[in-house]
């Protein structure tokens, strides 16, 4: 019978707020002024993200759940994975399809979760020991953009990475993640990638600005972080939501845009910062994507494109590819 949980720390503790002031520094001292959307995920952006999960206008994650409840058998048993490593939060719905066909195929054998918050792998990784007490549970507080290399796992391993995260990182970016992806596994291991599909833009800019404000109030979200965290005194009415399709570069872009002129103090990093009335804060892109695309950026970064999926109504990709010999 596994033991408990085992937990490996990556990341020292004051990691998220030595990141958050050198990203402040540099994105608020950029034109445009821009900031990482990882900085969304407090407690109060993690709620917020969940309710636009559930909201009519945004439909990728239902997508994404319509493949995996129809295909997670069949991904079991193509790749008799022995283990599972999720990239991101450890306990969702989704996970739960994968792992179920797994166990039920008769492989599984450990589940390994990176997250960058020590607390909530903690208490994913307890849930997971308590749902699949067969399983070796591994956790790993580390950033997925540092320390794949030390990611564990009994081969063969499955690599997830869904809900369209990979959306959210630039083409050089996404290069350099699936290069070091690769470079983790060995020939033959598997990698299981979520990405959202190019479609109308009414679509896809309804789902990043739903009809309830949902939304703005995520993006806004990244204001009260910083006012929170570095004693910053931004007004958040001061600005609004927007939410642009880039035809070019086939990405959603969010920001927050001034309605007025703007001048705020962040005390914690004795700095102040002006916005011009319509000047914007670049806050996420997510990009979407074509199968062409998605078979070309894994088969340079060496994984062979092996199955792919869509939802009934062709919104959301995934996409099943072998690390290559």
């Amino acid at each position: 019978m596994p033991t408990e949980p085992v937990i490996e720390v990556h990341l020292p503790e004051d990691h998220a707020a030595r990141s958050l002031a050198a990203d402040v520094r540099r994105g608020l001292a950029t034109s445009p002024k821009m900031l990482p959307p990882k900085w969304f995920y407090d407690a109060n952006g993690s709620e917020l993200f969940e309710e636009i999960t559930r909201l009519p206008e945004y439909y990728p994650t239902r997508a994404e759940r319509e493949i995996l409840a129809a295909r997670s058998g069949e991904i079991a048993a193509v790749t008799g994975a022995h283990t599972l490593v999720e990239l991101g939060s450890g306990s969702s719905e989704k996970t739960r399809l994968l792992l179920n066909a797994l166990r039920d195929n008769g492989t599984l054998r450990q589940i390994v979760a990176l997250d960058v918050s020590e607390s909530a792998l903690r208490e994913a990784s307890a849930a997971l020991h308590a749902e699949y007490p067969s399983a070796a549970v591994h956790g790993v507080v580390g950033d997925f953009t540092e320390h794949l290399g030390l990611l564990p796992g009994e081969p063969p391993r499955l690599v997830a990475f869904l809900g369209g995260t990979i959306g959210n990182l630039l083409p050089d970016e996404r290069a350099k993640f699936l290069g070091s992806v690769r470079d983790v596994l060995e020939p033959g291991e598997w990698l299981l990638l979520g990405t959202d599909l190019v479609k109308d833009a009414g679509t896809l800019v309804r789902a990043y600005d739903d009809a309830a404000g949902v939304t703005a109030e995520f993006n806004r979200n990244v204001l009260r972080v910083l006012n929170r965290e570095l004693s910053a005194n931004f007004d958040l009415d001061a600005f609004a939501h927007v939410a642009l399709w880039d035809p070019d570069n086939e990405w959603i872009e969010m920001r927050l845009r001034a309605v007025r002129p703007v001048r705020a103090r962040i005390a914690g990093l004795d700095m102040e910062v002006e916005f011009a009335a319509g000047e914007e804060l670049h806050t996420e892109i997510s990009a979407k994507f074509r199968r062409e695309r998605v078979d070309e950026e894994l088969t340079a970064a060496g994984f062979a494109l092996e199955h792919w999926w869509t939802d009934a109504e062709g919104r959301f990709g995934v996409s099943l590819s072998r690390a290559a010999g």
